[in-house]
């Protein structure tokens, strides 16, 4: 991990964003004056309950979604511009491999749709699978290998093209803890390697504390930043670092962010959870 994040320029910029989708039951304000700074190299990730924006925003940093209010800006850019730089790779909640490629073929498609030549496909493809610790796999089926391979296959198509950024959409959410521990370890040093900016959405407070040189913590909808997290943890993180002090005491500020987004009122005999930044 790097000491010197905050000198960084910033790559992707949140300014009073706000995002409504409009429904046949009324309009549903999904992000509310969301404003960030995310740095150069900088692992971020988004922590909130479901609901509360974590996708959408990563998804509006894609331009898979359209705000309706603020700015947001990516690599200085509007993020449709962004997109047809190839500024990022995106890893979604489920590996979404083809059944009938193999996994060099499935990190392949995108360098075959944005015309690479062979010879750099070859070298691109075996590059990012020798980077998730899946070189000698590349002939294998989606099929022949567990969830957490395919997953890291997920991130090597990401990867493939060399985007800067790489927004992580809870990847490892479906998975056993055991494996969730593993590619937590190999997500860090792969970032560590690479020296990407990642974004990174999860539920899970240790994944939160654990990866990220920033955690930003999100309320219930309209989903809006309660706390912005930076995380003095030393760049060596075993998995064991998470017994220390230091990384209790972040959990803890995690947990009083995603409380303050919640009140509770009593009914006659019936204590009832209300969403504060939502409707009563």
């Amino acid at each position: 991990m790097k000491d010197t994040l905050s000198s960084a320029a910033p790559v992707i910029e949140a300014r009073d964003l706000n995002l409504v989708f409009q429904t046949g039951d009324g309009p549903v304000h999904a992000l509310k004056d969301v404003n960030l700074s995310i740095n150069r190299g900088e692992f971020v990730s988004f922590i909130g309950p479901s609901g509360c924006g974590k996708t959408t925003f990563l998804r509006a940093i894609a331009a898979l979604e359209t705000p309706t209010g603020g700015t947001l800006t990516v690599n200085g850019m509007a993020p449709d511009a962004a997109r047809r730089a190839r500024a990022y790779g995106y890893v979604f909640q489920a590996a979404g491999l083809y059944p009938w490629r193999t996994i060099a073929g499935n990190v392949r498609l995108p360098l075959e749709i944005m015309g690479f030549s062979r010879a750099d496909q070859d070298a691109r493809v075996d590059r990012v699978l020798e980077l998730v610790e899946l070189g000698g796999f590349g002939r294998k089926f989606p099929w022949q290998l567990s969830g957490g391979m395919q997953q890291r296959a997920s991130i090597a198509r990401a990867l493939a093209f060399d985007a800067d950024i790489l927004l992580m959409d809870e990847p490892f959410g479906a998975l056993d803890e055991i494996v969730r521990d593993r590619l937590n370890e190999e997500l860090l040093k792969l970032w560590n390697r690479t020296q990407k900016t990642i974004a990174f959405v999860t539920h899970s407070i240790p994944e939160a504390v654990y990866l990220s040189t920033k955690i930003v913590v999100m309320s219930p909808r309209p989903g809006r930043i309660t706390d912005i997290i930076d995380s003095p943890l030393p760049t060596d993180r075993p998995l064991e670092i998470r017994d220390s002090q230091a990384f209790i005491d972040i959990a803890h500020r995690v947990r009083q962010g995603l409380r303050a987004g919640h009140v509770w009122k009593v009914f006659g005999k019936s204590l009832v959870l209300i969403q504060r930044a939502g409707c009563i």
